[in-house]
């Protein structure tokens, strides 16, 4: 019996129903720290911690979990394919976006840590914290980072990202779906993109181009950011 509940398929149907009951909190309150995400987050590692299992043991069950990842970034392309017109027409802006939202994620990173001192290896790091997960170990892993560092940075930009943006962009005024899109990729990737889809399918569209750009652009500037550190 004790196999069963810590079997890897257990673990994926507890972090579906915590993430279905988060989802559901988060419907009926509104309220912007209670983002399924960072609940879900919270709540697994309280059920963790409580039941003396360790996060090897859970892991097991992302298996199947990881497995659709692939399919759901493919179904951004129809997204993307509805929202081809105005994706033209806006090309020029998004080329501009792309570049500097890369560069501010980046330096956003690297200039703090340098100035706090940190060793290359977490400044390397922590430079990829804009994009997706496997990008961001693989920038880290081939610059002298620290992948599995590089991972949780990501994870914790997402959220914070995905928590805190919307507020954000309210405060600036910045409600047009593409721009409001755009920022959301490029802040928070994938836990972004999710939250931008929240608003509109246009606003999603836009900012899984967005997460799919920085990946590009950050994997060229960061070589090239690192490089320039003194030492």
């Amino acid at each position: 019996m004790t196999r069963i509940f810590t079997s890897p398929a257990a673990f994926a149907a507890l972090t579906f129903i915590v993430y279905a009951a988060a989802l559901g909190l988060y419907k009926k309150f509104k309220f912007f720290l209670l983002h399924p995400v960072l609940v879900s987050i919270a709540a697994l590692i309280a059920i963790l911690r409580l039941a003396g299992l360790s996060y090897e043991e859970y892991s097991r069950g992302g298996i199947f979990i990881t497995s659709l990842l692939s399919p759901a970034v493919v179904a951004l392309g129809i997204s993307l394919y509805r929202e081809f017109g105005k994706i033209r027409k806006e090309a020029g802006a998004i080329v501009i976006t792309t570049i500097f939202g890369s560069l501010v994620g980046i330096i956003s990173a690297v200039v703090p840590a340098l100035l706090l001192g940190s060793p290359p290896q977490v400044i390397i790091s922590l430079a990829p914290k804009s994009v997706t997960t496997p990008i961001a170990m693989e920038i880290a892993g081939k610059l002298g980072g620290v992948p599995s560092l590089a991972a949780v940075i990501v994870i914790l930009t997402g959220v914070f990202g995905a928590v805190t943006g919307p507020a954000v962009l309210g405060l600036l005024h910045i409600t047009q779906e593409s721009a409001f899109g755009l920022a959301m990729g490029f802040a928070a990737h994938g836990v972004g993109t999710a939250r931008a889809f929240e608003k509109a399918d246009a606003a999603g569209a836009f900012a899984g181009l967005g997460l799919c750009l920085n990946g590009l652009a950050t994997s060229v500037l960061t070589p090239v950011i690192i490089s320039l550190i003194p030492g």
